[in-house]
C-alpha cells in the first residue's frame, strides 16, 4: 500500500489528511463509518483559543472536592469505573503540581497561538469560509456572588490571544430577551469561535479529500504490528494494510494502537454529554452562551442547536449515564431556554491525558509512525494546527515539539 495512512475519522483524522495531501502526499483515511460519531463531531463546536491552562493544574486540583459534591454533578467519577479513573486521577495529581503546570502551559499557549489562523488556513483550502465563525462567546453567571468570583478568575487568568469584556448595551439587551430576565453578570470573549455546524464540516472537509484523490477505507484498526522496524496496521476481523507512513489520530482508540506497539499511554475517556433540537425562536447571530453556574454551554448551529454539559470519567464501553440527560434538560427548563425538548441524546468520550496536553509526534517504536491523539476538549479547536505539524513531520520539514511526546510517560520495554 503505498502513501501514507491515518487511522481515525475525526477532525484531527480529516485535518491530517488534508495537510498531507497539501505536501503531495498521497493519503488514505481509515475510519469506522458514519454509525460511529467521533467526540469531534458530538461537541459544543466551540473553538476554544482562550483555554492555554491546562486543566491539569493545582487549581482544578484544589476544586475537585467541592465539583464531586456540587449539585450541578457536572463531574463525575462512576464506581463501576474506578480500576479506570483511580489510576489516571493519580497521574493526574502529579502533573498538577505548579512546576509542571508552568511547563505545560508554556508549550500549551505556544501551540494555541496559532490555533485560529490555522483554521483560517483550513476554511480557506475548503473554500468554504463560512465554516468558520469568529464572534466569541458570552459567560453568563446566575448571581452577583458567582459573577464577582467568576470574574476574579478571569482577571487573574491568562487567555492567550482571546480576551474578556464587559458587555455593550446591545448585548446585554439580546441576553435579556433570550432569557426573559436580565442576568446577574455576564461577559464577551472576543477572539474564540465557532463552526457553523458539524455536519457542513465534516462534508466539506470529506468532498475535499476525496476530491483531490484521498481513499476512504472503511474499518476498524485493531493493532499496530511492527515488521522490520516499520508499524503494520492490523484490521479487527482480519488483514493488514503496509503503508509507507502510519498516523494514528484514532482519539480514545488510539491507546490500544499505540500500546501495541509498546507505549504507555494513560489515556481515559473523559465522558461528555448533549442534548440537540431545531433551532425553533432561538437568534441567529447569537454567539455560544457558557452558563457557569450550571456547567452548560448552548450553541447555536446553522441548523440546530445544541447544550453540552458534564464531565464524566469513564471506560469507552461503559453504558451512558440516562440520568444526565434528564438533568441536562432540567437546567435548561430552569433557565427557561427557547430550546424543543426532549432533544436528541448523544454521549461520546474525549480522550485524555492526564495532563491535560496532546500527543503530537513521531514514534521512536516504528520509524513509519506518526500520532495525533489526546486533545480532550481541544480536538476541535486544535485540529488543524495539530494537523499542519504532523504533516510537517512526515515531509521532514518540522521538529514534534517535545513537550507533546507520547514518550513523556515512558514505555513497556
Amino acid at each position: 500500500m503505498r502513501g501514507m495512512l491515518v487511522v481515525g475519522g475525526g477532525v484531527l483524522g480529516f485535518c491530517t489528511a488534508l495537510a498531507l495531501q497539501d505536501r503531495g502526499l498521497s493519503v488514505s483515511l481509515l475510519d469506522e463509518g458514519p454509525s460511529v460519531r467521533p467526540a469531534s463531531w458530538g461537541n459544543a463546536g466551540h473553538i476554544a483559543v482562550e483555554q492555554v491552562e491546562p486543566l491539569a493544574s493545582p487549581a482544578t486540583l484544589f476544586g475537585v472536592p467541592a465539583r464531586l459534591l456540587a449539585r450541578d454533578d457536572a463531574l463525575s467519577l462512576p464506581l463501576r469505573d474506578v480500576g479506570h479513573w483511580l489510576p489516571f486521577g493519580v497521574r493526574l495529581a502529579l502533573a498538577s503540581r505548579p512546576d509542571r503546570f508552568a511547563a505545560g502551559k508554556l508549550a500549551l499557549k505556544g501551540l494555541m497561538a496559532d490555533a485560529m489562523p490555522a483554521w483560517e488556513r483550513l476554511v480557506a483550502g475548503l473554500a468554504r469560509p463560512d465554516l468558520l465563525i469568529r464572534d466569541g462567546h458570552y459567560v453568563i453567571w446566575d448571581t452577583a456572588g458567582s459573577a464577582a468570583r467568576g470574574m476574579r478568575r478571569l482577571q487573574a487568568g491568562d487567555h492567550g490571544t482571546a480576551r474578556f469584556r464587559a458587555l455593550e448595551p446591545g448585548e446585554g439587551a439580546a441576553l435579556a430577551a433570550l432569557l426573559g430576565r436580565v442576568p446577574a453578570g455576564a461577559v464577551r470573549c472576543v477572539g474564540s469561535g465557532h463552526i457553523a455546524g458539524h455536519d457542513l464540516l465534516f462534508d466539506a472537509m470529506r468532498d475535499r479529500f476525496l476530491g483531490r484523490g484521498g481513499v476512504l477505507l472503511r474499518g476498524r484498526a485493531a493493532g499496530l504490528p511492527v515488521a522490520g522496524g516499520r508499524a503494520v496496521v492490523a484490521l479487527e476481523g482480519g488483514g493488514e494494510l503496509k503503508p509507507e507512513g502510519v498516523i494514528v489520530a484514532a482519539g480514545v482508540a488510539s491507546r490500544t494502537l499505540m500500546e501495541s506497539v509498546g507505549h504507555v499511554v494513560p489515556m481515559i475517556a473523559e465522558r461528555g454529554y448533549h442534548l440537540q433540537a431545531e433551532v425553533g425562536t432561538w437568534p441567529a447571530g447569537l454567539p455560544p452562551l457558557v452558563f457557569e453556574d450550571r456547567a452548560l454551554i448552548v450553541t447555536r448551529f446553522r441548523d440546530y442547536l445544541r447544550a453540552s454539559s458534564f464531565v464524566e470519567f469513564s471506560h469507552q464501553d461503559s453504558p451512558p449515564d440516562a440520568g444526565k440527560w434528564e438533568r441536562l434538560r432540567g437546567r435548561i427548563r430552569d433557565l427557561s431556554l427557547p430550546f424543543a425538548l426532549p432533544g436528541a441524546e448523544w454521549v461520546g468520550c474525549r480522550p485524555t491525558l492526564p495532563d491535560y496536553l496532546p500527543a503530537i509526534g513521531r514514534s521512536g517504536m516504528a520509524a513509519n509512525l506518526l500520532y495525533a491523539f489526546g486533545h480532550q476538549h481541544l480536538g476541535l479547536t486544535l485540529g488543524p494546527v495539530t494537523a499542519e505539524i504532523v504533516a510537517g513531520l512526515a515531509t521532514g520539514q518540522g521538529r514534534g515539539p517535545g513537550a507533546f511526546s507520547v514518550e513523556r510517560f515512558g514505555a513497556t520495554a
